[in-house]
């Protein structure tokens, strides 16, 4: 039997709970969160995808995008079967409470948390490491910058979710269209000669010109395949901000992924092919590496330089949000403290914001090391990745009954296939950082700890997600009376 405890406080103490705690409604469209879900991912078309070429070269990391491209697809396919069933802020979480319960719903949701309070970190200094390269007012990359970058855009989120989404759509936009010029201005330089250009390990089992590094360089690239797609699975954290969501999330998460995979495959081999993968597979900024041949800078190299800047704020601003709702839910369920999820007059969770965007800030600051910070991202989503496609298949399984506005095409096979390809690249993770991994896993026991002492005796059963469970079980007790 559960040990976990809920307080039920009385019908008018709910009420003045969940209104302190309320956010602002349909304050977002399809169309709007669509373009949500390309910012989470849109700087992993600019930068980190390409140090996959020196764990697999270009075959390696061909067929790791590939596979953690279709891990992606059929998760957010039993992402929007998930989101139009509860469509509220909790996401990940929610989900799998109703599934897993509170166990399962806190694992997930802690391991979605660590996700996005590390990658801002990480991606705050790579905005760092654009602005000096473009000598920008002079600007250095250090912690003023990084304070700077975090004030200004919590302001944006404090001022309101529709003023945010809106500014992002912008930012994405450009950042999207860049893409698309650089691969465009990539193509008359293209060579397929120039793709698997590195050297071979011929110590390395199936190694070839395709795989030089072997079989075991396909397995080692799966987080930098992950790269062209991280951080689209926080599109239904908008639900509660969402109008129509149970019809809008599917169509969002849908367009979100779709429009991915076409930036993924164009700009992988553009800038593979135009300058060669032994040339980008350690840059910093692989897409400007590949238009300047000679190293000299050129107006078209400027213009991606710029624009992978864009695309380094879009994902930085947008992951702010996925973190600060998330967080949002667990505090308001009582899974976290509850003062985290109080909201400001203008229905903004302001400490929700302002806590982990100090944290991160802090992380930053201290380490300057985005790609381990990012490392440890890697870490925390593929676990929930694996816990929020198991909760898809236990739902289908057990309550085959429960309304579903929208269906997964092919079911629980859909997701059976997410879960494997989670399990493998959480596996990788250690074969590309063991130290990242570890800090990850030291990480989650602490708040596993705090769960296990504290938390789980004193959830809140008003919470949306608790009453969407609790709903569940006692459907379940009327069934078995």
């Amino acid at each position: 039997m559960s040990q976990e405890s809920t307080d039920t406080p009385s019908a008018a103490e709910a009420d003045d709970y969940l209104s302190r705690r309320a956010l602002r409604r349909g304050s977002a469209g399809w169309v709007l969160l669509t373009g949500l879900g390309v910012a989470y991912v849109v700087s992993g078309d600019y930068s980190g995808w390409n140090f996959g070429l020196a764990e697999g070269g270009f075959g390696g990391l061909a067929i790791a995008m590939v596979l953690m491209g279709a891990m992606y697809a059929c998760m957010v396919f039993a992402l929007a079967e998930l989101s139009s069933i509860l469509p509220t802020a909790g996401g990940g979480y929610g989900f799998a409470r109703r599934a897993l319960g509170p166990w399962g719903g806190f694992l997930t949701g802690t391991a979605i948390l660590i996700e996005y309070v590390l990658a801002p970190a990480a991606i705050v200094i790579f905005i760092g490491d654009y602005v000096e390269s473009l000598g920008l007012f002079g600007l250095e990359s250090g912690w003023p910058l990084y304070l700077v970058c975090f004030a200004i855009f919590l302001g944006i989120h404090l001022w309101g979710v529709g003023e945010a989404l809106r500014f992002s759509f912008v930012v994405t936009g450009i950042a999207v269209a860049a893409l698309v010029v650089f691969a465009l201005s990539a193509l008359p330089e293209f060579s397929f000669g120039a793709l698997d250009d590195i050297p071979v390990d011929p110590s390395a089992a199936g190694s070839s010109s395709w795989l030089p590094f072997g079989l075991l360089g396909i397995w080692a690239a799966f987080p930098f395949g992950m790269w062209f797609f991280l951080g689209v699975e926080g599109v239904p954290l908008a639900a509660e901000e969402t109008k129509e969501p149970a019809r809008t999330l599917p169509r969002a998460i849908r367009w979100s992924m779709g429009v991915l995979v076409v930036l993924a495959v164009v700009t992988f081999f553009a800038a593979a092919g135009a300058r060669g993968s032994s040339a980008i597979q350690g840059a910093g900024n692989p897409l400007v590496e590949a238009l300047q041949p000679d190293g000299e800078a050129t107006t078209l190299s400027r213009i991606v330089n710029y624009a992978g800047l864009a695309g380094l704020v879009a994902s930085f601003f947008s992951l702010i949000y996925a973190g600060s709702r998330q967080l949002f839910a667990l505090s308001r369920a009582g899974y976290l403290p509850r003062f985290l999820s109080l909201t400001s007059r203008r229905k903004a969770p302001y400490l929700g914001l302002l806590v982990p965007g100090s944290i991160g800030f802090l992380l930053a600051a201290a380490s300057g090391n985005g790609a381990r910070m990012l490392n440890i991202a890697v870490f925390g989503a593929t676990i929930s990745y694996a816990l929020m496609s198991l909760s898809h298949i236990v739902l289908r399984r057990r309550e085959p009954g429960l309304p579903r506005p929208y269906r997964t095409p092919g079911g629980v096979v859909t997701s059976s296939v997410a879960l494997v390809l989670a399990c493998a690249a959480l596996v990788a993770t250690f074969l590309v950082d063991v130290t990242a991994a570890l800090i990850a896993v030291a990480v989650y026991a602490v708040a596993v700890a705090y769960f296990g002492l504290y938390s789980r005796k004193h959830l809140v059963a008003k919470a949306p997600e608790e009453e969407f469970a609790a709903l569940a079980a006692a459907e379940a007790e009327l069934t078995r009376d």
